[in-house]
């Protein structure tokens, strides 16, 4: 099981596909996600050429939970060592959800250095709804800043599971490594890097990358409204988006093909 070891001595997971020799391209699941949640990308991926490489973020999938500092900071910081520690140079990061976050905490403390572009899915840059960005998690505002996510992620009863249809909720099933019946637990590490995640601002920091970022949305998002997508890409001259019609939060799983065509032609642009 290929492993490198951060900064502060915690033992992170990957899985590398494709030739070793290739454009490396870094795939980052979002909260509680695995590796291999990205099981419709990577052969793609691999099959146009690229070095494909999926993170475990800590705490998620095979990799360890680490010390004390449940952060976006830490796991901005776990994607910096990777790439030093595999050496990748030219290479596009492409985060959902809260990995997309996890790469602008890597850009804000780090920088762009052999970063060659970078692909977000599904992830507004500031969660909290406010008068200048409402764009947020759905219902999420300072009324609510502290409690809303205090015991895990509320069901905002926007687009629900069964409106998906039994193909998509099929995919989304064999991708993730899901509870079976019963709501899902959150550890007070998760529950503390959700917090931290939920009540953070990536705008300046989008605004500033100086590398192209492409913003892709779904459609029927359970968590905010698509528009997020345009109205990232608009804070940065070399952004981008697209929206993903009949697509979730999940995207890059309920509806792969389009998602991969999506991702692929940004990357071979």
């Amino acid at each position: 099981m290929p492993t490198i070891t951060s900064s502060d001595g915690t033992r992170l997971h990957y899985v590398e596909t494709g030739d070793p020799a290739a454009r490396p391209v870094v795939l980052i699941a979002g909260f509680t996600a695995a590796a291999t949640s990205w099981s419709y990308q990577v052969k793609p991926l691999a099959r146009a050429g690229l070095r494909v490489i999926a993170f475990d973020r800590r705490g998620h999938g095979a990799s360890e939970v680490g010390p004390d500092d449940h952060t976006m900071d830490r796991h901005g910081a776990d994607i910096h060592d990777l790439l030093l520690e595999l050496g990748l140079d030219d290479v596009t990061l492409v985060g959902q959800s809260m990995g997309g976050n996890a790469i602008w905490s890597c850009v804000r403390q780090f920088g762009t250095g052999g970063i060659r572009d970078i692909v977000i899915v599904d992830q507004t840059p500031k969660m909290l709804n406010t008068a200048d960005w409402p764009f947020g998690f759905y219902d999420y505002d300072a009324s609510n800043v502290d409690a809303m996510f205090a015991t895990g992620i509320p069901d905002p009863g926007r687009h629900p599971a069964k409106s998906k249809g039994l193909v998509r909720i099929a995919r989304v099933l064999k991708a993730m490594d899901l509870p079976k019946g019963g709501k899902p637990t959150f550890t007070s590490a998760e529950l503390e890097l959700l917090h931290d995640h939920a009540t953070r601002d990536w705008r300046s920091t989008v605004a500033e990358v100086d590398v192209p970022v492409l913003f892709i949305a779904g459609a029927e998002s359970e968590f905010w409204p698509a528009e997020h997508a345009a109205a990232s890409a608009a804070l940065n001259r070399r952004g981008t988006s697209t929206v993903i019609e009949r697509d979730g939060h999940a995207a890059n799983i309920e509806q792969p093909g389009r998602f991969n065509a999506e991702l692929l032609g940004f990357l071979q642009r």
